[in-house]
């Protein structure tokens, strides 16, 4: 009688979770095109190209100059225009981000759907498209600056730990909407509601000081509050002065959005390629 071999097959349970990290970056070059592809599809496909990424928030500037120029009380000696733009743009980064993070599961539908990879490459793809929006938007800064003869203080050089709580903002938020997107399609109305109704409530057209000091704190519990703050106390330096209890607590709910936000993407993200 023939001997029929018989070869055993063991799945080991968790494995996947615990190589998830090493994945992210065994599928680095898988982030690249991701974020590369939807650089070119924004830029490259449109009549004016990079423009699009100065116009808007050159444009606002330019209404919160005119509209609310007179009424924001801020400091005077600095040039409304800067003191608009040094909080414009990292509330532009933020905005773009739940955009774009919100939809990147979506529109990467058929990829998530059949093919293994870790899902947190697409929304962190999203937020890095956003960001290069943020430094092409920079470049107008740089020019009000020298328009009007400002110059930083050496406050400027913490400039980038700023940058750096913006993006964890971003990443934090945009993950929750981005999961709470594939099984919620309603978060597609309700993010661009977000980002309307934000810009209004943040301290981006006036000055977070001209709320009374018995609600500072409470305002403060809107994350941007501080990293706008924080922006312009680097930028404009002896212009601009925080509020500390206020900006701990804004840090504060960024780190638990941060945090949050990647566990519940990890929690929820089994079900995408099912529910997506």
């Amino acid at each position: 009688m023939a001997h029929i071999s018989q070869t055993e097959t063991i799945i080991e349970a968790g494995r996947t979770e615990k190589q998830y990290w090493k994945d992210l970056w065994k599928y680095r070059e898988l982030f690249y095109f991701l974020a590369w592809r939807d650089i070119l599809v924004r830029y490259k496909q449109t009549v004016i190209g990079i423009a699009w990424a100065l116009i808007r928030p050159l444009l606002t500037m330019i209404v919160f100059t005119i509209v609310f120029g007179n009424l924001a009380k801020l400091p005077s000696s600095a040039p409304y225009p800067i003191l608009v733009f040094a909080a414009m743009l990292p509330w532009q980064f933020f905005s773009n981000a739940l955009t774009e993070c919100s939809n990147s599961l979506i529109v990467n539908a058929n990829l998530v759907s059949k093919v293994y990879f870790p899902r947190l490459i697409v929304p962190t793809s999203a937020v890095i498209v956003s960001f290069v929006d943020f430094m092409l938007s920079g470049t107008i800064l740089l020019a009000l600056m020298a328009w009007y003869n400002f110059v930083p203080s050496w406050r400027i050089l913490i400039l980038p730990i700023f940058i750096l709580i913006a993006f964890a903002a971003s990443m934090g938020v945009g993950l929750w909407l981005a999961a709470l997107n594939v099984k919620y399609r309603d978060f597609r109305y309700i993010v661009p509601f977000i980002a309307q109704f934000g810009l209004y409530i943040s301290p981006v057209g006036f000055s977070s000081n001209i709320v009374p000091e018995k609600w500072r704190l409470l305002y403060s519990v809107n994350p941007m509050v501080g990293v706008i703050d924080g922006f312009r106390w680097a930028i404009l330096g002896g212009e601009a002065q925080l509020y500390l209890p206020g900006f701990i607590l804004s840090m504060a709910l960024v780190i638990f959005l941060f945090f949050s936000g990647i566990w519940y993407f990890r929690k929820t993200e089994r079900s995408f390629a099912d529910v997506i």
